[in-house]
């Protein structure tokens, strides 16, 4: 953010001095592209600041659906999504291939299962016939820094993703006398 703010000054600064001199006014023909160019810069890189610094957490769908009585609940997805919106959370969620099957006794897929939850296709993900979720859930968290809802302990992966599951430890969860807990 700090070096499209630069270019942007720097542009800025040239507009104006071309504006002000008329012998700079040849330099109105460079100094414009530049400015326009850094201020596409300036609100590219504002964008992806807003989008990486959200409190984005990423639930693992096959996972937080079993909760409930170990009975996979499309209910349980809902009550866990709701109440991480309501702890100023913005979540996503994973699921494995077969996630439809437990849930419906037929394939789901990215759309019906967003219908299904209330939330944006672009923040469900099926993860790919033959393709556990559970990597696909670390790699995410690692790029996007989000924490992830789970109670999985990822054995079979810790060691490829030692440096996330270091760093922060899932968000787990629950039901307790039938009521929703988390470790927020």
């Amino acid at each position: 953010m700090r070096i499209p703010l630069i270019i942007c000054a720097i542009s800025l600064c040239g507009f104006l001095a071309a504006l002000l001199y008329p012998a700079g006014s040849d330099w109105l023909l460079l100094v414009l592209p530049c400015l326009a160019a850094s201020l596409i810069l300036l609100v590219k890189a504002w964008r992806i600041r807003i989008r990486v610094s959200g409190n984005w957490v990423i639930v693992d769908g096959s996972n937080v659906m079993h909760w409930k009585e170990g009975t996979p609940d499309i209910g349980t997805l809902h009550e866990v999504l709701s109440a991480l919106v309501d702890a100023g959370l913005k979540p996503s969620v994973v699921f494995d291939a077969n996630a439809g099957y437990k849930l419906a006794d037929r394939h789901m897929n990215d759309r019906v299962l967003a219908r299904a939850l209330g939330l944006p296709v672009s923040r469900i993900m099926v993860a790919p016939k033959g393709t556990p979720a559970d990597p696909l859930i670390l790699r995410a968290a690692r790029e996007s820094g989000a924490q992830i809802v789970t109670n999985d302990r990822f054995r079979d992966w810790a060691e490829d993703y030692s440096d996330v599951l270091k760093s922060r430890a899932p968000v787990q969860g629950g039901y307790r006398q039938g009521k929703l807990w988390l470790s927020l």
